[in-house]
Parts: structure tokens; sequence; C-alpha cells
């Protein structure tokens, strides 16, 4: 099995950083919420997976949006 982590780059909605997060393309589309490792502001992030598990779309926004 290969490993599905793949590392992303996301801005901060709050801050405006640049984030690294890792995405687990096995899980699927995805919504879940991450605090800023800068600010630790909570960001919605939503992924969207496609059938070989790969990203096909990422958004990162205030969770009060």
């Amino acid at each position: 099995m290969s490993n599905l982590l793949t590392p992303a780059i996301v801005d901060c909605p709050y801050c405006g950083e640049q984030l690294e997060i890792l995405i687990d393309g096995s899980a699927g589309d995805q919504d879940y919420v991450e605090d800023c490792q800068v600010c630790c502001s909570p960001i919605e992030i939503a992924v969207q997976i496609d059938a070989a598990g790969q990203i096909i779309d990422i958004q990162s926004k205030r969770d009060t949006d």
C-alpha cells in the first residue's frame, strides 16, 4: 500500500500565514477544523479527493464564515 499522506499548503484566513498540512487521500472528502500553527485560530478545512486518492481541491476559511 502506498503512503497517501500528501503535504499541502493553505493560507490562514485570520493571520495570512501559509501553513503546511497533511492530507490523507485514503479518507476521501474531508471537512474538519485545524488550529493555525501561528495564531491558534480555528480554520475550517474542506478537502475534495478523487477516486484515486488525489487532492482535487482544498479550501480554508474562518469558522465564522
